[in-house]
């Protein structure tokens, strides 16, 4: 998670691949009328992002339930997005991408072809509210190359492998 420019989708790529899990990017989840009120430089409402949060909740289901492993790139910027996402699950790992906003800033003038301007920085910075410790969110520093972000989160991971090998059957 994090906000656009963070590196969500390269990093997940990446991660999903060393870990040899599939990887999804939350973006694909979203309604066209998301893409286009995005596209057109307008932020999106929280009605905007019910459903999209709850399809990709819906893929995490689908995932941990099939007993397989995933990777899914997704802003959940807000807590409460992170609930509808995890929703009490204790399979379910927020990896929190952190970076300051000059650095995502610069970024995102270089990043070509994506439909997020980088006029909308600004108002991801407002609404993101960072992962809190009852989350249990594994936090990383963005100013590293992927390669060595990757690296760090696939360390911090295997100090805690019950978190990520222990699918979660029942739901409550």
């Amino acid at each position: 998670m994090g906000v656009s420019g963070s590196g969500k989708s390269t990093i997940g790529e990446k991660l999903a691949a060393q870990l040899g899990c599939i990887y999804e990017d939350g973006d694909r989840f979203h309604p066209a009328s998301n893409v286009a009120k995005m596209s057109a430089g307008q932020p999106l409402a929280d009605e905007d992002r019910w459903p999209w949060l709850r399809a990709i909740a819906e893929e995490i289901d689908r995932v941990c339930e099939a007993g397989e492993h995933a990777v899914i790139a997704c802003s959940a910027l807000k807590r409460a997005y992170r609930e509808i996402l995890v929703h009490g699950r204790t399979d379910v790992r927020i990896i929190y991408l952190k970076g300051t906003q000059d650095l995502i800033a610069g970024r995102l003038t270089r990043r070509k072809g994506h439909f997020m301007p980088p006029g909308l920085l600004e108002s991801q910075f407002k609404t993101l509210e960072p992962p809190g410790e009852s989350e249990n969110p594994l936090t990383v520093s963005i100013d590293a190359p992927a390669d060595a972000i990757v690296d760090d989160i696939v360390r911090q991971l295997r100090q805690t492998p019950a978190v990520v090998s222990a699918p979660r059957r029942n739901r409550s």
